[in-house]
């Protein structure tokens, strides 16, 4: 309903309305992640606890890449826990798609 007024309404005023995406798209959003991203970090932007297996997949898997394509089965064998493990997979499935990234500084809640 709302974008079928946006949209008939004549002239300039449906720019004007349709221009106030722009704030959406600020360069201040870039900055808040992380450019190299490590399995450590990874998993610190994961939070809930999954960080404290952060030295266990870092000897085992070793780099990201290969965490990124890690099937559940690997982790289980490795003595992670099914809560942790569903949230290291959810994470990167959504990383992998581009729908998630790690923060640079941890967010407050």
């Amino acid at each position: 309903m709302a974008w079928r007024q946006i949209f008939n309404n004549a002239g300039a005023n449906s720019m004007v309305a349709v221009s106030g995406f722009s704030r959406f798209f600020t360069s201040k959003a870039s900055n808040q992640y992380i450019v190299k991203v490590g399995i450590p970090e990874f998993l610190n932007g994961i939070g809930k606890g999954v960080e404290t297996h952060s030295a266990k997949l870092e000897s085992e898997i070793g780099d990201f890449q290969r965490l990124l394509v890690t099937r559940t089965l690997k982790l289980k064998k490795l003595g992670i826990p099914c809560k942790h493990r569903k949230l290291i997979l959810k994470h990167t499935h959504k990383y992998r798609l581009g729908l998630w990234r790690p923060r640079a500084a941890p967010a407050k809640a």
